[in-house]
């Protein structure tokens, strides 16, 4: 590897590139609110990479993992410091009867390599995507 390649990085020799892996645990409920779904203080789940992982015997309710699954891949990406992404770590359930409070957390970074995650090869930067 060259000495400015790195993460990141388009060259063909070079092709990873870094994702957060996130904890996503309930912490709380909404000051004059009660929780109605079934997320306890303290459920949580981890995502690395594209996996979902649940601690043993523990479930996560389904609605509000929908809703908090479009935020996922965002929070994995490196943002500017400035973006909301950035900074904003807690989302409210979606049921409106609820209160619950879910946090995303950004626990550690791994690398991956574009060949090891899609079929798709890398494009060189002059070649145009249309043709």
């Amino acid at each position: 590897m060259h000495s400015d390649e790195g993460p990141g990085s388009t060259s063909q020799e070079d092709d990873t590139f870094e994702l957060y892996d996130l904890r996503v645990e309930v912490i709380g409920c909404q000051p004059g609110k009660q929780m109605v779904c079934n997320h306890p203080v303290g459920a949580y789940f981890e995502v690395r990479g594209e996996d979902l992982s649940l601690p043993p015997g523990q479930t996560f309710p389904i609605y509000p993992l929908a809703a908090l699954l479009p935020l996922i891949p965002v929070k994995q990406r490196m943002t500017h410091p400035n973006d909301w992404v950035s900074t904003d770590m807690d989302v409210a359930c979606p049921d409106p009867n609820c209160g619950g409070i879910f946090r995303i957390r950004r626990v550690g970074k791994r690398v991956f390599r574009h060949r090891d995650v899609t079929a798709v090869p890398l494009r060189r930067s002059e070649e145009s995507p249309c043709r």
